[in-house]
């Protein structure tokens, strides 16, 4: 008889510990967001002060028509340029190929500058 009275309180003190434990474990309520809803109501709440009508005369230039560009004007020798133009042969390097050669480019045919490009890089000198 002790037994089964010692049987059933154990059961009973199970039961009680699981009731517990579910009372216990319920959904947590929800909470409101205090902050955010103070937030919003003061962002709906906020009305900006009304612009002066005046307001832009310090931050806007007046807008003014630019001057109309100059066409451009021929030389007034035009004859003697076209008649040194037609003068000229067609195969003749230009003048700024000798500017070319003073500047340590080469300024001769394709061998000439392919002898350019393989030339070794000058060694620098070791900085002490």
């Amino acid at each position: 008889m002790a037994s089964l009275l010692l049987r059933q309180s154990a059961v009973a003190a199970r039961g009680t510990t699981s009731q517990l434990s579910r009372s216990i474990a319920t959904s947590s309520v929800l909470r409101k967001d205090l902050v955010q809803d103070l937030y919003l109501r003061e962002i709906k709440a906020y009305k900006p002060p009304p612009a002066a009508k005046d307001a832009h005369v310090g931050a806007v230039k007046t807008f003014s028509i630019p001057a109309l560009p100059q066409p451009p004007s021929l030389p007034s020798d035009f004859a003697s340029e076209l008649a040194s133009y037609d003068a000229a042969e067609p195969g003749a390097p230009p003048a700024s190929a000798s500017l070319a050669s003073t500047t340590g480019e080469p300024a001769g045919g394709a061998r000439e500058f392919l002898a350019f490009l393989e030339q070794d890089y000058p060694k620098e000198e070791a900085h002490h």
